[in-house]
């Protein structure tokens, strides 16, 4: 693990993953996943303007995980600042 400090910012941890391990990047390959699921490997990001990939990363951030209770993280938010 490296550390980093500074007297303005709190100490740190900073984790590298292991080459060729994704089961050590898990939140990272299913972010993969869903994005994959929007724009296959065979698409050209070129093809998309930015106005898509916007729309795609919206949906994407609207998604209500199980981990919220199923809210999506707008409405988690709202319940957390009542």
């Amino acid at each position: 693990m490296l550390t980093r400090s500074s007297p303005s910012r709190p100490r740190f941890g900073v984790y590298f993953c292991d080459p060729k391990s994704p089961w050590q990047r898990g939140s990272n390959e299913n972010t993969n996943g869903l994005v994959r699921q929007y724009l296959p490997r065979t698409v050209d990001i070129r093809d998309y303007t930015r106005t898509d990939l916007d729309a795609i990363a919206d949906e994407l951030n609207q998604r209500p995980p199980q981990t919220l209770g199923f809210a999506t993280p707008s409405e988690a938010l709202d319940q957390a600042l009542r």
